[in-house]
């Protein structure tokens, strides 16, 4: 990952400058140069602990007022969290400025929904999943062309051919809630992997805790 930071004097832009505030220009892109849509990018002062958020465009920009003097943390939103990118120093000068920040990253193509839970041998989701599950919608939209596999996975407790069904259940059961809330039905595909690809040991309750759980695969974006 790689961010840069460059600093100009004020030029005519649509956000202005001020003598407390600076301008950040903001550029997503993949580590081949590809500008990255929808992307939901935070600042987190270090002294302030104040957020300063922005989401890219189809160009991978964005532009926003940050108060200068202090220490910011960079962290990009995926479907599972917001994960810590970098940190840039915003420095308390005279006169007016804008700062060019470029971010260059490629995440991962694979997440494990936290907090996405289902009732006991079951497919039907609890109340508790809402939260994590309206967060993928509203990813989802803001990347109108990302198209992903709702992969869901069991422990090995119970036959094989019953915890496949059960899988691909509850994979089918987030499918419909997405579907539910206004995401297209071709961008998403349900399937149930069983017990077939364990995460951690299924000896231990830990271990089977971890396997059960629910992914995001992206297809195409």
């Amino acid at each position: 990952m790689l961010a840069t930071l460059t600093s100009e004097l004020l030029s005519a832009q649509e956000l202005q400058p001020t003598e407390t505030e600076s301008v950040l220009n903001v550029f997503v892109s993949s580590m081949k140069n590809v500008p990255r849509q929808g992307e939901v990018i935070k600042f987190v002062g270090k002294k302030s602990k104040k957020i300063f958020s922005g989401i890219t465009n189809k160009e991978g920009k964005f532009s926003i007022l940050i108060p200068e003097g202090d220490s910011y943390e960079i962290l990009y939103k995926t479907f599972a969290d917001s994960v810590e990118y970098n940190t840039i120093d915003v420095p308390k000068a005279e006169g007016k400025y804008t700062f060019d920040v470029d971010l260059k990253y490629d995440p991962p193509q694979v997440y494990t929904l936290k907090n996405v839970l289902f009732e006991t041998g079951k497919s039907i989701l609890r109340p508790e999943s809402n939260r994590a599950l309206n967060d993928l919608v509203e990813i989802l939209k803001l990347k109108p062309k990302m198209i992903i596999e709702i992969s869901g996975h069991t422990d090995n407790i119970g036959s094989p051919e019953a915890n496949l069904k059960l899988s691909l259940e509850r994979a089918t059961a987030v499918r419909n809630y997405l579907i539910q809330h206004g995401i297209v039905a071709t961008r998403l595909t349900a399937k149930g992997y069983g017990d077939t690809q364990p995460v951690e040991t299924n000896d231990t309750d830990l271990g089977r805790a971890q396997n059960r759980r629910t992914e995001v695969r992206i297809i195409s974006e």
